[in-house]
């Protein structure tokens, strides 16, 4: 007969790391963002997003063709940026 013991501490540990490496690798596949990416994002309606930081010069933003397109990363930087600054 077999007996296993697991250290449960060390194996969440393990999990954790191993769900994070993966939550990046998706984060990396997504370079670019449409304005339905940004929202679900943001868990912000396209009224609110417009309202509250659409319009500032500093939120990297590109028009192409009729539908705008947001680079993930630089996003996300200053999505963190803006929501420092609120009140």
């Amino acid at each position: 007969m077999f007996q296993v013991k697991i250290n449960e501490d060390e194996l969440k540990a393990i999990y954790l790391e191993t769900l994070q490496q993966h939550i990046e690798e998706i984060d990396k596949e997504c370079i670019f963002w449409d304005s339905k990416e940004l929202m679900k994002q943001t868990k912000m309606s396209w009224n609110t997003i417009q309202d509250k930081f659409f319009y500032d010069s500093r939120f990297p933003k590109k028009k192409i063709g009729g539908k705008w397109y947001y680079h993930g990363e630089k996003t996300k930087q200053f999505l963190s940026y803006w929501f420092a600054e609120q009140d």
